[in-house]
């Protein structure tokens, strides 16, 4: 079967999700600022009657933050999403969505009480089948219209602060490259000003939680249009390739074959339009992007500027990268040193951890090196290969989680750049993600990556990882109670073993194992914890 007929077969509108719930896109929710739209389910306001969750104002983290963005009041985004909304659907449980008629990433069922665990694989190992199957689904994510969801294309100021809702439609598959745009456009500052060190989702501690969720997301929705539960993101391992190995007709597009800035004809993707490129004319204008269309995706692997990338990144680059201790440190920026998170980000240089920003290591490597639509941070989601990437970038992440094993608190509580602190809700999402909730090992979020599969781990020792792990957060109020307890078992024994003395008086042999019945029967067992 083609990929364009299997992609008609696949066209099942399903509600999806992203940032303004259609719902609560209208003059009436901005002007209440709440967003608490009924669940189908039973018809009540998040589920209410069903015990799925309730409207509540939101709690915003109060941390100080970074002294990157020196504003405030000037950017929607800032303290996301009170600007919008103050009030939303807070779900009980393992149910989750903007009305809270889902569940958590991990779950499933009818009451989200069965846990499930999905597989990545490597897009090389494939069948054909599935690989056409991938590719057939990305297709129709850019052919099928969000049904819960639209995108704003004004600030609220232009919205005249909600009296005015300016929105539209949008496709399932842009839906999320406006996402990422939005996340990391500049500040419209007025006049023509803008201010540029800004970015919700990158530069910063919550890159890889924040692009955790995004591709969770983004995998949710595809199964939800294609019926398939089963459906997960493959990744490609771009370790120590020498070429674009996924750059042709048969994966994610060839080369033209007169202009080598443009995708192979027999590819689909040749056909898809961009949005959401033209950064500085958006800045000129003091517009957001309204996901116009703005031409084909441009991509020319390895023409790329050879001083900042020589290169894609190699095995012993990402060896080195896993082996930082530190998550996060000093400004928590593009300059920090041995952090972890800027060298895997590929701010620091992946053979020393010491911040060089006029190289592009590992992830930063990647989208270099596709020299198009890929390099430039606001549009790169155009380019179907950004999901095959951060997939591999967030397996990488996954490899540091399950080597340092660290607890929330490595995660920067405070003081990170604006919108990146531990408690701070991620831009632009609807429902509300904290960027400490996704610092966890996939497993727990419901998928995992095939080549990270533990053969010798048994089911019960998968059972025992999780009370192992409480265990060791609060390892020395353990070893406090056992020094207690001893020494409260070592007084009582003495107190007992001083009673039975003086009770046998002068006897001159002791047999404690040796009992007289009469003694057996008056003998009680205590607990004393």
């Amino acid at each position: 079967m083609s990929l364009f007929a299997m992609g008609f077969l696949l066209v099942i509108l399903h509600p999806s999700t992203g940032q303004f719930p259609r719902a609560c896109a209208n003059t009436q929710s901005l002007l209440r600022k709440e967003c608490c739209p009924p669940w189908d389910g039973d018809g009540s306001p998040c589920g209410e009657l069903s015990s799925r969750g309730s409207c509540q104002n939101i709690l915003l983290s109060q941390a100080p933050l970074g002294p990157q963005f020196p504003f405030s009041g000037v950017d929607d985004r800032e303290d996301w999403p009170s600007v919008f909304f103050n009030r939303t659907c807070k779900c009980e449980g393992n149910f989750m969505g903007f009305n809270c008629g889902e569940c958590k990433f991990g779950f499933s069922g009818v009451n989200c009480t069965e846990r499930r665990l999905r597989m990545r694989r490597n897009i090389f190992q494939l069948t054909t089948s599935e690989k056409d199957k991938f590719l057939a689904y990305l297709n129709l994510a850019k052919n099928t219209p969000s049904q819960d969801y639209v995108i704003a294309t004004g600030t609220y100021t232009q919205m005249n602060n909600g009296s005015n809702p300016m929105f539209r439609n949008i496709n399932m598959y842009d839906l999320f490259v406006w996402m990422h745009y939005y996340a990391s456009r500049d500040t419209l500052l007025g006049g023509s000003n803008v201010w540029r060190d800004i970015d919700f989702a990158h530069e910063a501690p919550g890159f890889l939680p924040w692009h955790r969720v995004f591709l969770l997301m983004w995998e949710r929705e595809i199964q939800k249009i294609t019926g398939d539960e089963n459906f997960t993101i493959p990744y490609w391992d771009w370790r120590d390739a020498e070429d674009c190995v996924v750059c042709t007709d048969e994966y994610m597009g060839g080369r033209h074959p007169t202009n080598p800035n443009l995708l192979s004809p027999a590819s689909f993707f040749s056909s898809w339009q961009v949005i959401c490129t033209r950064s500085e004319e958006y800045n000129s204008q003091q517009a957001l992007c309204n996901a116009t269309s703005e031409g084909p995706i441009l991509r020319n692997p390895g023409n790329n500027d050879k001083s900042r990338t020589p290169r894609l990144p190699s095995s012993a680059e990402v060896e080195f990268c896993l082996s930082l201790t530190q998550y996060e440190s000093g400004s928590m920026d593009k300059m920090a040193n041995y952090s972890f998170r800027n060298t895997l980000e590929g701010f620091a240089d992946p053979q020393t951890a010491i911040s060089n920003i006029s190289q592009s290591g590992l992830h930063n490597a990647l989208h270099i090196y596709m020299n198009g639509s890929m390099s430039q941070v606001q549009g790169s989601a155009n380019d179907p290969i950004f999901l095959l990437h951060h997939a591999f970038v967030d397996s990488i992440f996954e490899r540091w989680l399950r080597r340092h094993r660290p607890m929330l608190e490595v995660y920067p509580a405070a003081n990170a750049p604006i919108g990146h602190n531990r408690e701070n809700y991620m831009v632009p999402f609807i429902p509300l993600y904290r960027n400490g909730e996704f610092f966890k090992p996939s497993r727990e979020l419901g998928y995992d990556y095939e080549y990270l599969q533990e053969p010798a781990l048994d089911s019960f020792q998968e059972f025992l990882i999780p009370y192992l792990e409480q265990a060791r957060q609060i390892w020395a109020w353990l070893v406090g109670a056992a020094v207690i307890g001893g020494i409260v078992t070592a007084v009582l024994t003495g107190l007992i073993l001083a009673c039975r003395k003086k009770r046998r008086g002068t006897s001159s042999e002791i047999q404690p194992l040796l009992i007289e019945s009469e003694d057996y029967n008056n003998i009680s067992y205590q607990s004393n914890f």
